[in-house]
């Protein structure tokens, strides 16, 4: 049976790191790091999101910064507010929700974000800084947290062969990026399978880490799995509860039962790659303040 990598406690203590590392800006510097979160509308998936970030700035010592706008607001009123955060110093991170009404262009708010404040690590800046193996940059807080988890999993990961199951700009791509650099958390042989791929299988087979991140539940099935293999499961699917009626479940992206037999690690859904997102934005928020203010 699979080893159960545990999210929830990496998490944790993770966010014990971050409270001393705040602890010790305050102390030396007489800096308190700053996240201000922007939601458009009322989204329930959104605003449930945003209590949570909140909550995590809350337990951290992280100054929160929330602005709740209605549906309607245009484009020119959201880029006004990014550009009012961008000159903010007070503001280290700046984290617009999405997804926003179909009257706004993610593509020009996330463009407008400061890179040094974009702590979401969606600015093409920090996209770019990513695939070239800049460590002066953010990463998206998932995958960050799948590096994370995997890191804590596998010691030395040198020349593992590491699948990635999606393409995704949120997941699938940074994640593969992230893990063929060459450093002591990646350095990984890569191979990214997506909707062209005629036999996944045949992939997947040869992963000595899996990543599925497809968005589709049982995607991968025990057979599809090399025995020892560490797999991650980054979905989140809502299914049909097996007691019937109206009632649902969360599920992965993986048939976790029979998979977590083959494996040699696995996350489970939920308690794996979720606890973990909030996290690294936290830990970006963080950082964005070390930059922002000199201090290594």
């Amino acid at each position: 049976m699979a080893h159960i990598i545990d999210g929830k406690k990496i998490s944790q203590e993770i966010r014990e790191q971050i409270i001393a590392d705040v602890a010790l800006l305050k102390e030396k510097n007489n800096l308190q790091p700053g996240l201000a979160v922007v939601l458009v509308g009322d989204n329930p998936a959104s605003a449930l999101y945003v209590r949570m970030k909140k909550k995590g700035c809350e337990e951290t010592g992280i100054r929160s910064f929330e602005h709740v706008l209605p549906g309607a607001t245009s484009e020119e009123d959201l880029l006004h507010l990014v550009d009012r955060l961008n000159g903010d110093s007070s503001v280290n991170g700046i984290l617009v929700q999405l997804p926003l009404p179909e009257q706004i262009s993610e593509e020009k708010i996330i463009n407008r974000i400061n890179p040094i404040k974009d702590v979401d690590g969606f600015h093409p800046v920090n996209v770019g800084k990513i695939v070239i193996g800049d460590d002066d940059c953010f990463c998206p807080c998932t995958p960050y947290g799948i590096q994370e988890l995997i890191a804590r999993t596998v010691p030395d990961l040198k020349g593992k062969h590491l699948v990635v199951v999606g393409r995704s700009n949120i997941v699938g791509k940074p994640i593969a990026n992230m893990m063929l650099q060459k450093n002591k958390r990646a350095n990984c042989i890569v191979t990214v399978c997506h909707t062209a791929t005629k036999d996944i299988a045949h992939y997947t087979r040869q992963a000595d880490i899996l990543v599925v991140a497809a968005g589709r539940p049982n995607t991968v099935t025990a057979d599809m799995v090399k025995p020892g293999a560490v797999v991650i499961d980054v979905g989140t699917n809502r299914v049909p509860h097996p007691d019937g009626g109206d009632k649902t479940r969360v599920v992965g992206d993986v048939d976790y039962e029979r998979v977590s037999i083959v494996a040699g690690a696995i996350t489970p859904v939920p308690g794996g790659v979720g606890p973990m997102t909030i996290t690294m934005l936290l830990s970006n928020t963080v950082k964005a303040c070390r930059i922002q203010n000199k201090i290594r």
